[in-house]
């Protein structure tokens, strides 16, 4: 547990620059967008240009670039993410309510993707070079082909539109009905999830596979274990590792591809608030998204590590 504790202290010690680096780098790409808080507050409005002038006085715009950096760290650490322009609200309002529909889309999807790898994966490594395993191939080949913004638009022409099995778009709260949150959900999660199941299959096919070749397996299934007992207790936790590296990166895919199938199924998520926000010109709404999706990766991320210590026990022993 000591290993676990320093290993773990020592990743969260290593987030506080890698965020404060996010932070300047968003910061720093948003001070060179075109949109403008002022005119977007005024949008509508034809300010004069001493309103225009008050404005940037009033909320910092006109300050040195570190002083209004050290401002907004400063916000940052008060929870204070701005004003929407265009709303009047404060952008931590609204993320929070756009936020949990971004995150059950996001690990449904990761449900989704880490069951049917594991499950084509680990059959395709039993079954290899046999016609399990080439079918697999194909399906795998053919997902990791296959945008998720493609794979939404078939499905919403076949699955919604031809055969009516599940709705064009639209959201249904869990609170009011579970049911119809699934009905509403799984067009979109499918979407989003079965290009990284199909990266993860592979992935976990080549790992079991090389598990399986290894003379531990060998000896246990000789001295009369079961093949599915060693395959769920020992093969699968070894091969375990490098999925779980991909997985964590893939996260970030499914935040940010989150984004797309919001808009494509009419989703009111983050995705839906980015794109109303750079369409209107918000950019304290845009900044206030890209800081809490990149937030979120990072996070992800230190769960990732938490797991390779639970499945790898030689990281514990290194430590």
């Amino acid at each position: 547990m000591a290993a676990v504790a320093r290993i773990l202290l020592r990743r969260i010690a290593l987030l506080v620059p890698l965020l404060l680096g996010i932070v300047l780098f968003v910061f720093v790409v948003m001070r060179f967008s075109d949109a403008d808080p002022a005119s977007a507050f005024f949008q509508g409005a034809n300010p004069t240009p001493q309103q225009l002038h008050d404005f940037r006085e009033e909320h910092g715009l006109l300050d040195p670039f570190p002083v209004r950096y050290v401002h907004f760290v400063g916000d940052l650490v008060h929870g204070d993410l701005g004003i929407s322009a265009l709303t009047r609200a404060p952008v931590v309002d609204q993320i929070l309510t756009a936020l949990p529909l971004t995150l059950q889309l996001t690990f449904l999807g990761l449900g989704i993707a880490v069951v049917l790898s594991l499950l084509l994966g680990v059959t395709a490594a039993i079954y290899r070079d046999r016609l399990p395993d080439q079918l697999v191939r194909v399906v795998s080949l053919t997902g990791v082909a296959a945008p998720g913004f493609w794979l939404a638009l078939l499905m919403i022409q076949y699955l919604a539109v031809d055969l009516g099995w599940f709705p064009t778009g639209g959201y249904i709260n869990p609170a009011d009905s579970v049911t119809g949150w699934l009905w509403t959900m799984t067009l979109p999660a499918l979407a989003l999830s079965l290009p990284v199941a199909a990266q993860l299959t592979r992935i976990v096919r080549t790992s079991v596979v090389e598990e399986l070749d290894r003379d531990y397996v060998r000896t246990a299934i000789g001295g009369g274990l079961p093949p599915h007992v060693v395959v769920g207790r020992n093969v699968l936790r070894n091969a375990l590792i490098n999925p779980l590296t991909v997985l964590g990166l893939r996260v970030g895919y499914l935040l940010g591809g989150a984004v797309v199938i919001e808009t494509i199924f009419s989703l009111p998520g983050m995705g839906k608030l980015m794109i109303d926000a750079v369409k209107n010109g918000d950019p304290a709404v845009v900044q206030g998204v890209v800081l809490t999706t990149a937030v979120g990766f990072v996070v992800v991320n230190l769960v990732i590590d938490i797991l390779y210590l639970l499945v790898n026990p030689r990281l514990r022993e290194a430590a």
